[in-house]
């Protein structure tokens, strides 16, 4: 077999924002369906402490979790933030209910939950702002075209998209710089790889949403058991590490209510998995 992979430990989000490549999710912070206050208010808060004190400096969050909740707990838990500590949010999905998600892209829309996310995350300036969802309704060019002004205006310093394709995003890239991309990911689900790819060859970081979901391949006896077992790890610890392995600008940020699930999953980093291990996770699917 041979040697394992020497992998970086961080990624410089458009040039200038650096950041270790295993950050945090905050939706599991909310009620069910992604919808109130967390069941376990001062657990939230403690997860969200402990990250930072793991060395998270990635939080990624959204207008739309809870609605506000998530944000409104960064802010609770976090601010004044640590030097370094990136927090990069979202609009574009509106919420209705539990687990109910209309996109609307109106420019005054996205502009007025940019100004609302500011307020609640006690920020001057947004770090990573994403469209949350492109809205079928509204021209691309004018809800990416709203981004960049609220970036003239210095309201937010980057700004990302979530779920999109190549095309989109080449499409966005005439309106303005795009440094990142949010795409459903993870060692099961593999369909955005061509974007995967193509933000590689062009330093856009990649963040995978929904990295633990690894369907049969964690059951008893499965590949993925079998290789956690050889590395004294968990197979969520190891589908984290295959994503750190998978591309130098991936960047995982998996999600929990829970201080005990956050410092399991932060051991993914100390994982280190050969070429051919890598491989063989890829091929069990």
């Amino acid at each position: 077999m041979s040697d394992t992979t020497t992998i970086s430990d961080t990624f410089t989000i458009g040039g200038d924002l650096t950041v270790h490549r295993l950050g945090f999710g905050s939706m599991q912070l909310t009620g069910p369906g992604v919808w109130g206050p967390p069941k376990d208010h001062d657990e939230a808060i403690r997860v969200l402490k402990r990250s930072v004190e793991l060395g998270v400096d990635f939080i990624d969050t959204a207008d739309s979790y809870g609605p506000y909740v998530a944000e409104e707990l960064i802010a609770e838990a976090l601010h004044p933030y640590k030097d370094g500590v990136v927090i990069a949010t979202k609009a574009g999905l509106t919420r209705t209910g539990p687990n109910v998600w209309p996109p609307v892209g109106r420019p005054e829309y996205l502009r007025q939950e940019a100004i609302q996310s500011l307020r609640r995350l006690k920020l001057d300036a947004i770090d990573l702002f994403q469209l949350h969802r492109i809205d079928e309704k509204v021209p691309l060019e004018d809800q990416v075209g709203e981004l960049k002004k609220l970036q003239d205006e210095g309201k937010i310093r980057h700004i990302g998209l979530s779920e999109v394709s190549v095309e989109q995003l080449q499409e966005a890239q005439k309106v303005a710089t795009i440094v990142s991309v949010q795409n459903l990911y993870n060692l099961a689900k593999r369909d955005a790889e061509p974007l995967l790819e193509h933000s590689e060859q062009h330093g856009i970081a990649f963040i995978p949403w929904f990295p633990l979901a690894t369907g049969g391949l964690a059951k008893e006896g499965g590949k993925l058991d079998q290789l956690a077992k050889k590395h004294y790890a968990t197979p969520s610890q190891l589908a984290l590490a295959w994503l750190l392995h998978r591309s130098p600008v991936m960047l995982p940020i998996p999600g929990t209510s829970s201080v005990a699930h956050l410092e399991d999953n932060m051991k993914a980093r100390e994982i280190e998995l050969s070429p051919d291990e890598v491989q063989e996770l890829e091929q069990a699917v």
